[in-house]
């Protein structure tokens, strides 16, 4: 059995304790990280290393970042979502490891709208269709995960007038999502969790966490070659739970071999 994962972190830096402390306790094979925050020199890879994992990484000062950890030998295959070679966002790597090709996407948040934030958001989701697209030529089993900004349906989010203005839950931006999956993708929660109301986010204002007042918008998308193999798929909560965490919690899925 394969574990592959995905955690926006929201600084490896501040979250370095916690995401070691996870890494141990949940021993996944593969882990997609998102928020890092940082540049490449920055990031904790003798540390991560050192937990039994190899790393790649695609950072921004500050901002932005994401990573790949695998148990695996990793073969990197991009640095930049394609589609836009004037994108300084650190946003998309993907990587071969363990015969399975991933992709992690740390999609644009879109806020506010309207405007050019939203736009962007509209035009990466766009440029990450055509890029689904050409992966599905292959036959190799991938894994598409990430913080995707996007709450696909209301029972993904705690309260829908709430976010009736927000970029995660404008008609655009599920029907965007909508268009990716409908390529032959399966959102690997709702596949095997047909239960509502579970979230991956909870904001750190007004009692988020503990009223549990959150939104699902972290997803694992599996092409037929992996959804074949999908045996699970969860939401762990516990490091949300932890002192000084990040507002995400990780969600992961296992896939046979």
């Amino acid at each position: 059995m394969m574990k592959i994962a995905s955690w926006n972190v929201n600084s490896v830096k501040a979250r370095l304790e916690h995401l070691l402390r996870w890494l141990k306790e949940a021993s996944p094979d593969i882990v997609l990280l998102q928020e890092l925050k940082c540049i490449e020199d920055k990031f904790p890879a003798l540390e991560i290393g050192d937990a039994g994992y190899n790393v790649v990484v695609s950072g921004q000062k500050t901002y932005n970042g994401v990573a790949i950890l695998s148990k695996f030998p990793i073969d990197l295959e991009l640095t930049a979502l394609p589609g836009d070679e004037t994108d300084e966002q650190a946003r998309y790597i993907e990587a071969f490891s363990g015969g399975v090709r991933v992709g992690c996407i740390y999609l644009p948040n879109g806020n506010p709208i309207p405007g050019e934030k939203f736009d962007y958001k509209l035009d990466w989701m766009e440029r990450l269709y055509a890029h689904t697209q050409s992966l599905l030529n292959n036959d190799e089993a991938f894994v598409l995960g990430g913080d995707y900004n996007v709450i696909p349906e209301d029972g993904d989010v705690y309260d829908p007038k709430m976010f009736a203005t927000d970029a995660l839950f404008q008609p655009e931006s599920r029907a965007a999502l909508r268009k990716i999956i409908n390529l032959g993708l399966t959102d690997a929660f709702r596949a095997t969790t047909p239960e509502t109301g579970l979230y991956t986010w909870w904001g750190y204002q007004a009692g988020g966490w503990p009223k549990d007042h959150g939104v699902r918008i972290d997803h694992l998308l599996l092409n037929p070659q992996a959804a074949d193999r999908l045996d699970g798929c969860g939401i762990d909560r516990t490091p949300r739970g932890w002192e000084k965490p990040s507002d995400h919690t990780p969600i992961w899925c296992s896939l046979r071999e």
